[in-house]
């Protein structure tokens, strides 16, 4: 992969910037720290509910979050992702609370848009990180709104060690890889797991497969098994219906615990169509890097990270990327790079 542009642009009379951030998880935000301590006067774009989370991104809809270091007691993802933008702010990060809805990668520098100022002149940026993150897939049951955070999760690394799990019968949707991994692990934390799978087989690959058939935790119910409603007290999951597809035949299910493995959407649709991604839409980046298929673009955290997804490792992407962008800027303004 040869990351290049083509040609150059005027720097816009609106406002022009070194670098542009777009995405406010921890990813975005610690990027904004590192590039603001360089004096870079980073711009963050943390949007206007941008691909339905509101600014801070998933941890924003998180309760408990536990495995984040500099918290023995756990801190609520809402007030970790506070804390985030409070520091960007502190060391002068600009952020603006709108969605940046339209990109010309194209040139350099880069063009962009705001949400509903598309036809009017673009602001440009010598750099940019997109740190977009991507939104774990929901099946839309019933209940699974009242129920989410409470006894529902995507992410059982995140989620499967809090307490209303503890020595509970569980339930994991989904049939490859990610859904063995992630039962697997529950077993860890659960009195039991049950594997809910559509079809008659498991995705899974046979090593994965084995794994679990071989696992005693593990309940598989009869293959084609859907969940169609999540119920409970009106504050904790407490009962899944499901029902065989073959027969029709519905039943409970008692369980604590739901977690969903059957995908991520990497939230790309902005640059998808100008730089590399996966056939997931996952962004693609140099080996070892932050930057991506075009210099001088740079993506972190969940957009281009499909395999860990934790608050963690974005925020060490973000922190990568911004030092990267911080060379290549200093680079080019010492004449080190060649026009």
């Amino acid at each position: 992969m040869v990351p290049l542009t083509n040609g150059k642009v005027p720097k816009s009379t609106t406002m022009h910037s070194k670098v542009v951030i777009i995405g406010s998880g921890p990813a975005g935000h610690t990027a904004a720290v590192y590039l603001a301590r360089a004096n870079l006067s980073p711009v963050l774009f943390e949007g206007f509910m941008a691909n339905g989370f509101a600014a801070g991104g998933q941890l924003t809809t998180t309760t408990d979050v536990e495995n984040y270091p500099g918290f023995p007691s756990g801190i609520l993802g809402p007030e970790l992702m506070d804390k985030f933008r409070e520091q960007s702010i502190r060391f002068g990060t600009q952020i603006i609370t709108e969605t940046v809805s339209k990109i010309d990668l194209s040139a350099r520098p880069f063009r962009y848009w705001r949400e509903s100022q598309e036809h009017e002149e673009p602001e440009t940026t010598d750099t940019i990180i997109i740190a977009t993150g991507a939104s774990a897939k929901r099946l839309g049951l019933k209940g699974e709104v009242t129920y989410w955070q409470s006894g529902i999760s995507a992410c059982a690394v995140c989620d499967g060690a809090v307490p209303i799990f503890r020595n509970q019968p569980l339930a994991v949707i989904g049939g490859g890889d990610s859904a063995a991994e992630e039962a697997t692990y529950l077993t860890k934390y659960g009195s039991h797991v049950y594997v809910l799978v559509r079809r008659s087989e498991l995705r899974a690959s046979k090593i994965m497969a084995k794994r679990l058939m071989n696992n005693p935790k593990i309940v598989y119910y009869p293959w084609n098994t859907v969940a169609t409603e999540c119920q409970g007290d009106g504050d904790l999951l407490n009962n899944l219906r499901i029902q065989n597809v073959t027969t029709g035949e519905e039943r409970d299910l008692p369980v604590r615990g739901l977690f969903y493995a059957i995908g991520h959407e990497p939230a790309t649709a902005l640059v998808r169509s100008q730089l590399q991604t996966d056939p997931d839409g996952y962004i693609i980046t140099v080996p070892g890097t932050t930057q991506t298929s075009v210099k001088g673009v740079f993506a972190a955290g969940d957009v281009q990270d499909k395999r860990y997804r934790q608050a963690i490792t974005s925020a060490g992407s973000g922190c990568m990327a911004a030092l990267e962008a911080e060379r290549l800027i200093a680079e080019e303004e010492e004449g080190v790079e060649e026009d």
